[in-house]
């Protein structure tokens, strides 16, 4: 059975870092590449970031922008997310993701180019 394991969250003042980890387990499975959605209390799932691994090419949802940096081994079904300069609209349970092996680049953005979730961490951005 594929898993999806977040690991890194926790709670961070105004202002500090966090780093997230994602690492897939289970049988070998296809994908294009891995990204993180976040979904805060009351709120719609957001698109973060993505790494495609042709290419090695990434996205970033515009709340992340210039914060936020995903880094990818392929070769390790591992996914990285460092987040800084942390804030309060952060806060959110946060979603590690596998994109299928037929998303095309202006799917990344969406929840349906992803078919394995993880279960989720909690970041809690708070003074």
């Amino acid at each position: 059975q594929v898993q999806l394991v977040e690991s890194g969250g926790g709670l961070v003042q105004p202002g500090g870092s966090l780093s997230l980890s994602c690492v897939v387990s289970g049988p070998t499975f296809s994908m294009s590449g891995m990204g993180w959605f976040r979904q805060a209390p009351g709120k719609e799932r957001e698109f973060v970031a993505v790494i495609r691994w042709r290419g090695r090419n990434t996205l970033y949802g515009d709340s992340v922008k210039g914060r936020f940096t995903i880094s990818g081994e392929r070769n390790k079904n591992a996914v990285t997310l460092q987040m800084n300069n942390l804030n309060p609209d952060d806060t959110a349970i946060y979603y590690c993701a596998a994109a299928k092996a037929t998303t095309i680049w202006s799917e990344y953005v969406r929840e349906r180019g992803y078919d394995k979730w993880g279960q989720g961490t909690q970041v809690t951005v708070s003074s």
